[in-house]
């Protein structure tokens, strides 16, 4: 006796739809960073550098890139398409995670800022008018990306560290919920197409 495979979401066999509190959670843990950030700037009185403020742009699109493939997600038979939005919001948000890598090394002197805001103040004439220094000010006061910033008194992790440890966590996560370990030959990895 044979019998036919289950197809339950896509048209693959046994793959489970991807349920749409997956991107949600992920959609939340994207937008978690910069919101995180800017309450420690507020409260905790942190200032941040151009990098620090950079690192900020690829979480707000994984959120709402995952908050798409969660709409997409409730749709019937679209689990194949939200599971690809998913693994793209994941990617984005690794691109923090590459930013982060480069502010730790600007952080640690491994290599210069390639940004010009991340070297502070520069370029003040002693004999240049108030005007002229007024014009010169930028909107925040600027950081130099080669100073760290530690969140939590007495631990020797900088924000930027921090950055790169939680972009490549939800990353990641994104990415291993959305099945797309399946590209990778032989790889077994559990997901929820099992």
């Amino acid at each position: 006796m044979t019998t036919e495979p289950v197809l339950l979401s896509g048209g693959f066999p046994g793959r489970k739809a991807l349920p749409p509190i997956v991107p949600m959670v992920i959609a939340g843990l994207a937008a978690a960073a910069p919101l995180i950030a800017m309450a420690s700037e507020s409260y905790g009185g942190l200032a941040p550098c151009a990098l620090c403020l950079l690192q900020r742009w690829p979480y707000w699109a994984g959120a709402v890139i995952a908050a798409v493939a969660c709409l997409v997600a409730t749709r019937p038979r679209r689990s194949r398409i939200a599971r690809g939005i998913l693994a793209l919001a994941g990617v984005t948000v690794m691109v923090s995670a590459g930013i982060a890598l480069l502010h730790v090394g600007v952080e640690m002197k491994w290599w210069p800022s390639p940004l010009a805001a991340c070297t502070g103040i520069t370029g003040i004439d002693p004999s240049m008018s108030v005007d002229d220094l007024m014009k010169t000010l930028v909107e925040r006061p600027a950081k130099p990306c080669d100073a760290p910033g530690y969140m939590i008194p007495g631990i020797p992790v900088t924000m930027a560290e921090m950055n790169l440890v939680y972009s490549l966590v939800v990353g990641g996560l994104a990415l291993w919920l959305s099945g797309a370990n399946r590209l990778i030959p032989g790889h077994r990895l559990y997901g929820l197409d099992r």
